[in-house]
């Protein structure tokens, strides 16, 4: 394996390529927001989304970021409440039934956004005469939509620990199966959990398909709306959440390391 792996030139130029590719539209785009029609550089734009004279203009954009952080916390709660608990559950009772959980639970990263509206529909319209309109009812969408990458980080840390050895000691000692999962199992999958909430808040915050074809107001819809009036606010605000995805995803990858450190 070692005679085939890239060489560290190989590696470096790979590194630059791929990093040209995410770099040169954001920097193009910031060049877009600072730069006016004479070539001068301003910050006038990144300025005005506090003007409160441009209050009324952006105000899509604001209720569609209320809307998207109550749809993130939401979906966080679907993950670590429903999810999480499931998961443990056939860790631990129904192993057999781990191979068709893990396919059910992939699922839907295979299936195109599109495709999902048209089931939800009918669901949706049914949610609509009992729950309301919402927008915070898109966090069963959403719950769906992450699924996938929100498996795949708790699993990872389930398999990292004996969780059958830890239950059966905790449970010998006295301890009750809701304390053994909040005390004792929860601790010891924090790594996935805290990786799992975070990947659902970055996609919450940037999934436009299902929001926009249930006619829901959340951060992309209001993007697009504002974009209509004044491209240049569109892409300050385009830029400030790929910076917000791109503070999540260190977090998540301080998180991996130090959970690697502490299991050295």
């Amino acid at each position: 394996m070692r005679g085939i792996a890239p060489s560290p030139a190989t590696r470096w130029v790979i590194a630059v390529v791929v990093g040209l590719f995410f770099a040169v539209p954001l920097l193009s785009t910031l060049l877009f927001t600072l730069t006016t029609r004479d070539g001068a550089f301003t910050a006038d734009r990144w300025l005005g989304l506090f003007d409160p004279a441009s209050a009324g203009l952006y105000a899509p954009i604001w209720v569609g970021v209320t809307n998207s952080l109550i749809l993130s916390v939401v979906t966080v709660v679907i993950v670590l409440f429903i999810l999480a608990p499931t998961m443990v559950l056939v860790a631990l009772r129904f192993p057999k039934l781990r191979r068709p959980f893990e396919f059910v639970a992939l699922l839907p990263i295979t299936i195109p956004a599109i495709v999902l509206v048209v089931g939800l529909a009918p669901v949706y319209l049914q949610i609509g005469r009992t729950l309301g309109t919402g927008a915070w009812t898109l966090a069963f969408a959403y719950g769906i939509l992450v699924l996938p990458f929100a498996y795949r980080s708790i699993q990872a840390s389930i398999d990292a620990v004996d969780l059958t050895t830890l239950s059966e000691a905790a449970r010998t000692l006295g301890a009750s199966w809701p304390s053994v999962l909040l005390h004792v199992i929860a601790p010891n999958l924090r790594q996935g959990l805290l990786a799992a909430s975070l990947i659902s808040v970055a996609v919450v915050l940037g999934e436009f398909t299902i929001a926009s074809l249930l006619n829901r107001q959340v951060f992309q819809t209001g993007i697009l709306l504002v974009s209509r009036i004044d491209a240049y606010a569109s892409a300050v605000f385009t830029l400030i959440a790929l910076a917000f995805a791109f503070l999540l995803l260190l977090i998540i990858g301080r998180a991996a390391r130090a959970g690697g450190r502490r299991s050295s």
